[in-house]
């Protein structure tokens, strides 16, 4: 990891917090497992105010391009669960994907469960897209 552990924004984090709490309620055991791991993750995070938060890290409305081990390529932004959108490529935090590459950074190689098996997934880039969350709109 280029910055040794998981990098959230504060505002983010408070967020993430609010929606990891859900994650036994998930009926899908493969996104059970991947909240349950990004909660874990989420411990040993660095929580920085917005000014100290990396351009090169994933947040949500992050443009992300990724690389797989298996040779596939995907690239999508990373956005609320209200606003996902699979045919627009925008993937929802609560999803394992989502749950996979928030907080790392450019450059990160990140393992993670899928439905269909383990993966292996690179960070080819990172493109912010300078739109916040809002805390109170969270469930």
């Amino acid at each position: 990891m280029k910055y040794g552990s998981l990098v959230i924004e504060k505002r983010e984090y408070v967020v993430l917090k609010k929606l990891m709490n859900l994650s036994g309620y998930y009926k899908d055991a493969t996104l059970a497992k991947s909240v349950r791991k990004l909660v874990g993750e989420l411990d040993a995070a660095q929580i920085l105010d917005e000014n100290e938060m990396p351009d090169d890290v994933i947040r949500f409305n992050s443009i992300i391009r990724i690389i797989s081990d298996k040779g596939w390529e995907k690239s999508f932004q990373l956005v609320m669960p209200t606003e996902s959108d699979v045919r627009n490529n925008k993937i929802s935090i609560l999803t394992p994907m989502g749950a996979a590459v928030m907080g790392y950074a450019e450059g990160d190689t990140v393992i993670w469960e899928f439905p269909l098996g383990e993966q292996k997934l690179t960070i080819q880039s990172v493109e912010q897209q300078n739109k916040h969350i809002n805390v109170n709109m969270v469930l």
